[in-house]
């Protein structure tokens, strides 16, 4: 007699009708979509096996529950840490930033300044008194990449604080501040606010800028006896500009002299494409669109446009670069198909010290007091107590 192998399953079924709900239940709480007789027909083995039904059932009813509670333990461990510390927003958690904090009382310390300094906040709206050498510290952190060599940090330290030594004495003394924190005069950032940028490699950093900071403490740059205007850019096109070409003023220690080095710059070459209706918004003229326009140009000692023509229009190369955002006032003009590609080599207004110049004159062993008498013609290093006493006294 032949035996129904799956009779024994339907009474099994008609059985354990509970079980089978529960099963129902929590298959559709993990949103599974198995048919519940299905899997049982799979586990269940016929009689001739000499093994019961109710066993695999069993085996069932106890696997569920492990793998749940297996699940919620990865749950755990995995995403709710995630959910803490992703919302920040930042690349440290808040806990790493605090004990980076804790750390920072054995950090080398800014020396004491002679005079602090009024820096409007552009976030806050606010006027904080910085001290001298801490400002400056801010501002090389913020002007020059940390990743430069420190003679060149050094020297651009030095022209930091020239530029507001120079700032204070010739300024607007009506202002209710002495300088703001954005490209009006220098960037500068809180330690705050490189701690929160920085994270963990905020010490390690912070002692560079401070060294360099610390090393020409008090230190400006002066031409006959008086602070110069220590200007600075990113990366010149193999030569800076003389100061008249660019501003009106002529200054004997702002001459263009050679940086070669700066060819090697990843700022030097640029490229930007503009249709003939975008030039002529930006200018505010109006060119022809069917025929090539007619150009002309004259070019300054280090090879920048000093003035450009353009269909009886004439603009200097510094508006070009000014309405246009150009990188550089050293740029070619390419005429494509109702399109004109300008080509910019080098980064910046040109006058004064190069900044890749610089890293690349530390690179082969020049000193910091090299490097500024390099790019500033004739200058001296003098001291701010000094030069400027009545600054010291206020």
């Amino acid at each position: 007699m032949i035996r129904n192998k799956y009779k024994p399953v339907k009474r099994w079924k008609k059985k354990n009708a509970t079980l089978i709900k529960q099963l129902k239940r929590k298959q559709s709480f993990y949103g599974q979509k198995t048919n519940t007789d299905q899997v049982k027909l799979k586990k269940v083995i016929p009689f001739s096996n000499n093994k019961r039904p109710y066993l695999q059932a069993k085996q069932s009813k106890w696997r569920i529950p492990t793998v749940f509670t297996i699940s919620s333990l990865i749950l755990t461990i995995l995403v709710i840490p995630t959910l803490i510390v992703v919302p920040s927003g930042k690349s440290e958690s808040s806990q790493e930033i605090a004990t980076i904090a804790e750390e920072l009382d054995t950090a080398a310390k800014i020396e004491e300044s002679p005079f602090a300094v009024e820096v409007m906040r552009s976030t806050t709206k606010t006027v904080e008194d910085i001290p001298l050498e801490d400002y400056v510290a801010g501002v090389v952190a913020s002007e020059m990449p940390i990743e430069f060599e420190l003679e060149a940090l050094k020297a651009q330290a030095l022209a930091a604080r020239t530029y507001l030594v120079n700032h204070l004495l010739h300024g607007n003394e009506a202002s209710e501040y002495d300088v703001t924190d954005t490209v009006q005069h220098q960037v500068y950032r809180s330690e705050e606010e490189l701690l929160a940028e920085w994270g963990s490699k905020y010490t390690e950093r912070m002692n560079k800028i401070r060294e360099a900071v610390n090393a020409t403490k008090g230190e400006i740059l002066t031409y006959k006896d008086a602070p110069i205007t220590a200007a600075f850019f990113s990366t010149s096109n193999g030569y800076t500009e003389n100061s008249e070409d660019y501003w009106e003023s002529e200054l004997p220690y702002l001459r263009s002299v050679e940086s070669p080095w700066d060819k090697d710059s990843p700022k030097y070459l640029h490229q930007n494409t503009f249709t003939i209706e975008q030039v002529e918004t930006a200018l505010e003229i109006d060119l022809p669109n069917e025929t090539p326009l007619f150009l002309e140009e004259a070019r300054t000692e280090s090879g920048r446009v000093k003035e450009l023509g353009i269909e009886g229009h004439s603009f200097s190369g510094r508006d070009i670069r000014d309405k246009l955002e150009l990188k550089s006032s050293d740029f070619t003009i390419e005429q494509n198909n109702g399109h004109l590609v300008f080509t910019t080599e080098g980064y910046g207004h040109g006058i004064g010290m190069s900044q890749y110049g610089a890293n690349y004159m530390a690179k082969e062993g020049k000193t910091y007091q090299d490097i500024v008498k390099h790019y500033y013609q004739g200058v001296e290093i003098s001291t701010v107590n000094d030069t400027t006493p009545t600054l010291v006294s206020k």
